[in-house]
């Protein structure tokens, strides 16, 4: 059996459980053999893991639908159901893809290949390695998966960490307390997260300590259980250093690591431990490796022709140096 709480927010429970709990019942009818428990803006869930999972996307489907029109109604929840239903045609995909729902009602999706079967890795694996070229939405797939983990109370902790290599030792000559002097090397992961949580709501969780961001260095020494871990631009790290990082699994975590072979800001490249520590633990049981290309890439149209133009450069000197 699994159990499992979904929660609710940025929406009013009404409009998704209806007038004394009509809709809410008429969804929970289509799952006899699962226990649901709605209370306020939980919904708590005990069943088969397949019946669970089935009842989170038709929550998130109902969710999207709230977002769309003023009301739902009993036809709304009907139709999730309906093989002949053209919305329940049209959205299947859609539904499977909805990682979160953000900010006024963002629907965030895995929009590629490879973002799919990041999520889709998520479930069978502990350890995920999402290595690739920018602008693939490595990091804001892991940040949403690390945010929906978080919402349905899987994980007690988010933790998003990354090597302040630009910085080096010239932090102590930057203004301002620790968190003003690293705040502009952490800033995509503060980015990802404003789209995802409202403003309030992410500085109270990063008061009480739910939500930590902090330099690569901050990890040496702790053991992260019940957490939501993702290391970026991990090509930045050396191999002792992405060693120190992956041992502080503790029970019922997950490490997600991203990074950029082609982006190394070491003084080495060849210090580089990204792509020696998925080579060397890519086999294990627990632990995926996906490598995202020049397909994966989200951003405006011409990233895809800059990343192309640059990697044909590298090529190039690579054959005049043979």
């Amino acid at each position: 059996m699994t159990e499992k709480t979904i929660v609710l927010e940025e929406i009013d429970p009404v409009d998704i459980y209806g007038v004394n709990n009509k809709l809410i019942n008429l969804l929970t009818g289509y799952f006899p053999r699962m226990k649901v428990v709605a209370r306020g803006s939980e919904i708590k869930l005990k069943g088969s893991s397949a019946d669970v999972r089935m009842f989170e996307n038709k929550i998130a489907l109902l969710v999207e639908m709230r977002m769309r029109k003023s009301r739902l109604t009993e036809d709304d929840v009907h139709s999730l159901f309906d093989p002949a239903s053209d919305k329940k045609a049209e959205s299947t995909d859609d539904e499977k893809d909805v990682i979160v729902f953000g900010n006024e009602g963002k629907v965030i999706r895995a929009r590629t290949k490879n973002q799919k079967k990041l999520v889709e890795s998520y479930y069978k694996n502990d350890l995920i390695f999402a290595i690739g070229p920018a602008g693939t939405g490595k990091t804001y797939t892991a940040i949403a998966l690390a945010v929906r983990a978080l919402k349905n109370k899987e994980v007690k902790k988010l933790i998003l960490t990354r090597p302040a290599v630009e910085a080096g030792e010239r932090l102590g000559f930057l203004p301002g307390d620790l968190r003003e002097k690293l705040d502009p090397y952490l800033q995509p992961l503060y980015d990802a997260l404003r789209d995802m949580l409202p403003s309030k709501k992410l500085e109270l969780l990063m008061e009480e300590g739910v939500i930590q961001i902090a330099p690569l260095a901050y990890m040496r020494g702790r053991t992260l259980e019940s957490a939501f871990v993702i290391l970026d631009e991990a090509q930045n790290t050396t191999f002792g250093q992405l060693k120190m990082f992956l041992t502080r699994m503790g029970g019922n975590s997950k490490f997600i690591v991203t990074g950029d072979a082609t982006q190394i800001d070491l003084p080495k490249k060849s210090d580089s431990g990204l792509l020696r520590g998925a080579d060397l633990l890519g086999n294990i049981k627990g632990v995926c490796r996906i490598d995202f290309t020049k397909e994966d890439i989200v951003r405006h149209k011409l990233v895809t022709k800059i990343v192309q133009a640059f990697d044909k450069l590298d090529e190039e000197g690579i054959n005049q140096i043979n």
